[in-house]
């Protein structure tokens, strides 16, 4: 027989373990409260939040953009079946495609499920060229999700190996290598599913020399090029989407993360020339286009893409490296700084190569949240608003962590 319920703040990190599948490891403390880019936990102790929700928070913590569009859209309609559309998610997809390449969407809840409907979009595609044409090419170390399909898709085998057998016809191959991408997309291939900068893989960027080589050989073959900006999307990167710096435009891009802010929604943006391979009934989603979700995703996604906002991403993200290599100057612990904007990676030095966990951990214990991206990895992906103030606290909170790691 169940316990008697207890009281939210009778509940401790032990609780986790008892109720929940293990499928996490979350850290000691309990978050209950934030407000921009500061946390507080159970015992009233006030983080510097680097996270982001794992570039989720665009806008922080319960801001009010967010939280009006929330509050007013409660009280009209929460939610309706796929059969009935409803003005919140027609005045979002009208503003994406304002604001993009795009003709056409489709929304869903999550980065996997956008991932999920472009891979099957563009499987449809290639089968109308030719009953062979169902070959997708992806990249080591990439991350696409966690369904059956977006895991194969992905290229880190330890999240797809014990799931066997996996959707068949996916071939991996070496990210920024021109020559192996011109060798392996060919007559077959029906989709190039990239991201402008591996998240999941350790913040690497797509060179323009690659994408310009992917975007050729597509068009040569017939093949769609999906771009997965589910993590650089809406103003991460201090553009509104990665593909906006490249000078190549996909034929798919999907979004997710941060374009509710941290409420859950995705959406798959396309052409009307690959949207209407799609059929009434080929694909869909009970809660995708949510009236709920719709409202918060349009109020973030409106503020997010003012110029003004785009323009202090990039000069945050300035400050945050600059402080960040004075950093390493005195204690040597980082081998490089990578990525754009608000999505960087701090890479381990030789000498703390794998060891990008335990620094984390330090981090916690020091009251700064940040993240890793593989063992190698210092992650750092905070709210796009974030003050000058709490980066210059973060980083102090950093140094004591580090400076904790090396005597070790």
């Amino acid at each position: 027989m169940n316990q008697s319920l207890s009281s939210p703040s009778q509940f401790n990190r032990q609780n986790f373990d008892e109720w929940f599948i293990p499928l996490y490891a979350p850290a000691d403390f309990i978050l209950v409260r934030g407000e921009g880019s500061r946390v507080w936990d159970q015992q009233s102790r006030e983080y510097v939040d680097f996270a982001g929700g794992i570039a989720v928070n665009a806008l922080g913590h319960s801001h009010p953009v967010a939280v009006n569009a929330l509050i007013d859209q409660a009280h009209k309609l929460w939610h309706l079946s796929n059969g009935i559309s409803n003005e919140p998610v027609l005045a979002l997809a009208q503003c994406l495609i304002q604001h993009t390449f795009a003709e056409k969407v489709f929304f869903c809840n999550s980065g996997a499920e956008a991932n999920e409907a472009a891979l099957k979009l563009a499987r449809k595609v290639g089968l109308s060229q030719a009953a062979n044409k169902n070959k997708i090419i992806a990249f080591h170390n990439a991350f696409h999700g966690r369904t059956l399909f977006t895991v194969s898709a992905g290229g880190q085998p330890k999240y797809s190996q014990d799931f066997a057998p996996l959707p068949p016809n996916i071939e991996h191959i070496a990210f920024n290598d021109v020559a192996a991408a011109l060798a392996a997309i060919d007559a077959e291939t029906c989709a190039v599913i990239v991201e402008p900068i591996q998240g999941e893989g350790g913040i690497i960027a797509a060179t323009p020399e690659f994408l310009q080589a992917l975007r050729a050989r597509c068009d040569a073959t017939g093949a769609v090029l999906i771009f997965d900006e589910v993590q650089t999307g809406v103003g991460r990167t201090g553009h509104l989407y990665a593909y906006m710096s490249t000078g190549i435009t996909p034929d798919i891009l999907t979004t997710a993360k941060a374009l509710g802010g941290g409420f859950p929604i995705g959406a798959m943006l396309t052409t009307d020339q690959f949207s209407q391979h799609f059929k009434v009934g080929d694909h869909g989603t009970t809660y995708g286009g949510n009236p709920l979700a719709s409202a918060v995703a349009l109020a973030v996604f409106n503020y997010v893409r003012q110029p003004s906002v785009l323009a202090a991403v990039q000069q945050r993200s300035r400050l945050l490296i600059e402080q960040i290599q004075l950093l390493n100057q005195k204690y040597a612990v980082f081998a490089e700084i990578r990525g754009q904007g608000l999505l960087l990676g701090c890479v381990m030095a030789e000498a703390y190569a794998g060891q990008a966990k335990q620094l984390q951990q330090l981090a916690g214990e020091e009251a700064l949240l940040a993240l890793i991206a593989g063992p190698n990895v210092l992650r750092f992906t905070p709210a796009l608003t974030i003050t000058e103030q709490d980066i210059l606290e973060g980083v102090l909170r950093l140094e004591r962590a580090i400076q904790r790691f090396i005597q070790q």
